[in-house]
């Protein structure tokens, strides 16, 4: 491991602004995720236009601040895509994380970039893509 700092204020910031994001009765479409390697969960709700691409997202999430980054982050770039994209930047974020492939396309991903040096954050990492592909499965 490197001398980057996991929590930093930019971090911090993010994870703080998931409030921005709340999951209301609005959001028809829900899942769930939960991180076998620290615990950390969420849930989330979905709404989608008419053309089957997100609307809007919201989230409540127990989780670490990388966790929660992360999750605000997805909620921040996911409007306007659709399933499989969704669960293509699902895929590519694993991927990345277990060391088979480029940081994903992702706005703002860089942020949580040094959380990819601490394997037992990766699963609060993908937590918001993961719910996100459940509450999309058709």
């Amino acid at each position: 491991m490197s001398g980057h700092r996991l929590y930093t204020s930019d971090v911090l910031a993010a994870a703080v602004s998931l409030a921005a994001h709340p999951l209301t009765d609005d959001l028809p479409l829900r899942g769930s995720a939960r991180s076998a390697s620290c615990g950390s969960r969420i849930e989330i709700g979905i709404a989608l236009d008419s053309n089957g691409r997100i609307e809007k997202v919201g989230m409540a999430s127990h989780a670490c601040a990388i966790g929660q980054a992360s999750a605000a982050i997805f909620a921040d770039g996911a409007v306007g895509r659709n399933r499989e994209q969704i669960s293509d930047a699902r895929d590519n974020l694993a991927a990345w994380l277990s060391g088979d492939g480029e940081m994903p396309d992702w706005p703002g991903l860089g942020l949580v970039e040094s959380a990819k040096e601490y394997p037992g954050r990766h699963g609060a990492m993908l937590l918001a893509w993961n719910a996100a592909c459940e509450a999309l499965a058709l």
